[in-house]
């Protein structure tokens, strides 16, 4: 397991540390949005700096691209693996700005879970899921297998109990006003959470041949 990151110095390790910048964004953006969701705090009062946020990270994924492309023209294939694994982990972390710009959308739409009574769960939830990113770049900068089994454990445990509520939601008899949002906020959480744990099995298969992370095609969590 991990042996993407077991290499040893390398250039590879500047591409890296670029990637685990990029986490570091979109977790930003994701708790400013999350946020501005499932609080009083105003969608417009963090709004540009979650698009500014977000425009970095677009900038950033292109750069490390185009330094992985010149990469591999000067050093040759022989780190064609780890340069794969890059990509994707990088196209990962991009698709969590995009779900946290959608979670922003719904705040902005005027939907608001503050002051519910599961508010309190909701906001529980999201400290999880952001705790989780820090994880990730612990684990991008120290692999370790036994961490990297347990964070696979308790990801699986969101994702399965945030696809409960979701069915849970389709068959409520509550208003629609009420099940709605929730059901389409904790389908972005849940691809949240399976790009989160996607970043690091990038680095063990750099090129699998399924999507078997969330049962969706790639495209589905853009």
């Amino acid at each position: 397991m991990l042996t993407f990151f077991r290499r040893g110095p390398s250039d590879l390790e500047h591409f890296v540390s670029k990637a685990i910048g990029m986490l570091g964004d979109a977790r930003h953006s994701f708790d400013l949005a999350t946020l501005a969701l499932l609080t009083k705090t105003d969608a417009a009062a963090v709004d540009s700096d979650i698009r500014e946020t977000d425009q970095r990270l677009s900038i950033a994924e292109q750069e490390l691209l185009s330094e992985l492309v010149v990469h591999i023209t000067v050093q040759g294939p022989t780190d064609i693996g780890s340069v794969f694994g890059l990509v994707l982990l990088s196209n990962k972390i991009e698709r969590i700005g995009a779900q946290t710009r959608n979670v922003l959308d719904l705040a902005e739409a005027g939907v608001s879970l503050a002051n519910q009574p599961d508010t309190e769960e909701l906001l529980s939830e999201r400290t999880v899921i952001s705790a989780l990113f820090g994880e990730v770049a612990d684990l991008m900068t120290e692999p370790d297998d036994d961490a990297f089994e347990d964070l696979s454990r308790r990801c699986a445990q969101l994702k399965a109990e945030q696809q409960r509520k979701i069915v849970s939601y389709m068959h409520s008899t509550e208003q629609g006003t009420v099940v709605v949002p929730r059901a389409i906020y904790q389908r972005y959480l849940k691809r949240v959470v399976a790009n989160l744990l996607g970043i690091v099995v990038a680095a063990t298969e750099p090129m699998p041949a399924t999507n078997t992370l969330d049962g969706d095609t790639p495209d589905a969590d853009g």
